[in-house]
C-alpha cells in the first residue's frame, strides 16, 4: 500500500508501507474499510513537514500524513447497520477512548486518549484505504462531491467556533486571519446569523477571495487599515459583538479585545505556536466571555447539512487539485504558503 510519508522533518517520500498493511488487516464489528478519494492538505499536515512537531507531538517515526477526508465504503464489518458497500462518506479523523469521562459527558475532543489522523504516533490518510469506525464516518447526501467532502473537516472547526461564541441574529463579527480556518470561520458566523463579517489579513489575495465569497464579508487590510477604525465608524463606536481569532499570531492575539463591543465575547481559534499574551484589563472593562476550542465536536452532520442545503458552499476554497502521484509536489508547494492558495487537496487513483 503506497503512502505519502513524513520520513523525518523536511524529508517526504511516497512508498510501499507495510507496517499499515499489517495494522488495517483486521475489521471490527462495527468498522469500516474505506476507499479514500479526495484528501486536503492542512496546515498541520505542513507543520508537521516543515517542523517534524506540533507541541508536545513529536514526529520521531515515519508517520503517513493528512485528515481531512473523503471516500467510498468497499467492506463492513458484520454489525454495521448505517452504512453499506458503494456509500460515499467523509470521516471525522479523530477517534475518542469511549470509556473516557470526556466522551462520556459529551466533549470527546478533549479526551486526552483521543486518536487523531496524522497526530504523532497515529498515521493519517494519505494512502489508498483505511479502516475506520462507523460512528464517526458519515453517508454524503447526493449533491455533496468528494472534495466539498473532504472539506467537512475544517469547515467543522468553523462551525464549532460560530456555535461557541453563540452568535445572535444580526450579529457583527471580526474574524483575524484570511486563511482556510478563517474563512470557514466566516461562513460559519454568516450561516449562523451573522449580519457582517470583518475579515483581517496582511495578504491583498486572501483577501480578494474572502471579500468575493460573500457580500456581507468586508475585508481589511490591516497593514494599511486599523481594524478597529473601520469598526467603530461602522459600528458608531459600539464595536463587534464577536472576534473569532484564526491567525495564531501572539501579535493579533493581542488585539482581540480592541474591536470588541461591552459584552462581547472572544473565541480564540488559531494554534498558538507560543504562549500569547492578552489584556486581561480591555477584557474586564467589557465584561468580555472569552472561549477557546479544540478542534470541534458533534458538527459533521451539521456541516453536511449546510453543504447540501447550499446554507455555505466551500467550492470557492478548493484553489488546486493535485494528483496522488504529486503529493510530495503538492506539500512543497504548501509549505511555500503561496498567497493565492486557500485549500489544496490531493485526489488518489480510483
Amino acid at each position: 500500500m503506497k503512502a505519502l510519508v513524513l520520513e523525518q522533518k523536511d524529508d517526504l517520500s511516497l512508498r510501499d508501507f507495510p507496517e499499515i498493511d499489517r495494522v488495517e488487516e483486521h475489521l471490527g464489528p462495527r468498522d469500516l474499510r474505506i476507499k479514500l478519494h479526495t484528501v486536503g492538505i492542512c496546515g498541520s499536515d505542513v507543520h508537521y513537514y516543515t517542523h517534524g512537531r506540533i507541541g508536545p507531538f513529536v514526529v520521531d517515526a515515519p508517520m503517513i500524513l493528512g485528515h481531512e477526508a473523503s471516500g467510498t465504503v468497499i467492506e463492513t464489518g458484520p454489525d454495521v447497520t448505517t452504512l453499506k458497500v458503494g456509500d460515499r462518506v467523509c470521516m471525522e479523523p479523530g477517534i475518542p477512548d469511549p470509556n473516557s469521562r470526556a466522551t462520556q459527558l459529551g466533549l470527546y475532543n478533549i479526551d486526552p486518549a483521543v486518536r487523531f489522523w496524522a497526530t504523532p504516533p497515529v498515521h493519517g490518510i494519505l494512502r489508498p484505504t483505511c479502516v475506520h469506525p462507523e460512528a464517526f464516518t458519515f453517508k454524503l447526501p447526493d449533491n455533496v462531491s468528494f472534495a466539498e467532502a473532504a472539506m467537512v473537516e475544517p469547515l467543522a472547526v468553523g462551525v464549532h467556533a460560530a456555535t461557541k461564541a453563540r452568535v445572535k441574529p444580526g450579529d457583527n463579527a471580526v474574524v483575524m486571519g484570511a486563511g482556510p480556518i478563517g474563512l470557514v470561520t466566516a461562513l460559519s458566523a454568516l450561516a449562523a446569523g451573522c449580519a457582517r463579517v470583518y475579515v483581517t489579513d496582511l495578504a491583498a489575495k486572501k483577501l480578494e477571495i474572502a471579500g468575493g465569497l460573500n457580500p456581507a464579508i468586508i475585508p481589511v487590510d490591516v497593514s494599511s487599515q486599523s481594524l478597529t477604525d473601520v469598526v467603530q465608524r461602522d459600528t458608531a463606536g459600539w464595536g463587534v459583538d464577536i472576534v473569532f481569532e484564526a491567525t495564531g499570531s501572539p501579535q493579533a492575539a493581542q488585539t482581540v479585545f480592541e474591536p470588541l463591543c461591552p459584552g462581547g465575547c472572544v473565541v480564540m481559534i488559531g494554534g498558538q505556536s507560543e504562549p500569547i499574551q492578552y489584556d486581561a484589563g480591555a477584557a474586564m472593562i467589557r465584561e468580555a466571555r472569552v472561549e477557546n476550542i479544540f478542534r470541534y465536536a458533534h458538527v459533521f452532520p451539521r456541516c453536511l447539512g449546510m453543504l447540501s442545503s447550499g446554507a455555505i458552499d466551500v467550492k470557492p476554497l478548493i484553489t488546486r487539485t493535485f494528483s496522488f502521484l504529486d503529493s510530495v509536489q503538492a506539500f512543497e508547494i504548501a509549505a511555500s504558503a503561496p498567497p493565492a492558495e486557500v485549500k489544496m487537496q490531493i485526489e488518489l487513483p480510483q
